[in-house]
């Protein structure tokens, strides 16, 4: 039983958090970055790690794995960040998130995505597209636009242009900050 609606072959980027998998629709994904200093930018929400320098423009970058209740992302070799194009009140926003590894850009027939699993009431998991199927390997299809609220993202952009201006450091002994 295939996600109702889809009627094509889609394309995903396929990245790992905890040893899961999980996808993000192509079309959303602008580029894959090394992981680089992020700067940490006063009263965020936990889940939002700081901001970082993408070719003269501030993009917030985020941690999925606070934002699923996992451990904070720890930089490793393959930590990176997945820089997407989200819609927040109807106008397009960058966003980085932090990835413990990117493994592949997958195509996905219909038939091969199934609905997201009913959790109960209690347990909200709108913000997934639906469960896709490789060989024997589920992967969490992820809808970007319904993972973070509207106000989450507008409060944590409204902080970044609040609080961090150009050539301001928040360095921290154990981090340098990405100087811009």
């Amino acid at each position: 039983m295939a996600i109702e609606g889809v009627v094509e072959t889609s394309q995903y980027l396929t990245f790992t958090l905890d040893e899961e998998v999980y996808a993000l629709d192509i079309k959303q994904v602008r580029e894959v970055l090394d992981f680089t200093e992020i700067t940490k930018v006063p009263r965020m929400p936990g889940f939002m790690r700081g901001v970082i320098n993408l070719r003269g423009g501030v993009v917030p970058v985020v941690d999925l794995r606070l934002k699923f209740g996992l451990t904070k992302t720890e930089k490793k070799v393959d930590t990176c960040i997945i820089i997407m194009e989200l819609t927040l009140d109807g106008e397009t926003t960058r966003i980085g998130a932090l990835a413990d590894s990117v493994r592949e850009v997958l195509n996905l027939e219909p038939d091969q995505i199934e609905p997201a699993p009913k959790l109960g009431m209690r347990l909200k998991t709108d913000f997934i597209k639906g469960m896709g199927k490789k060989n024997d390997e589920f992967i969490i299809i992820l809808d970007i636009d319904k993972i973070f609220s509207s106000d989450e993202l507008s409060i944590a952009l409204e902080n970044e242009e609040s609080s961090y201006s150009p050539g301001q450091a928040n360095e921290t002994d154990d981090d340098q900050a990405l100087r811009i």
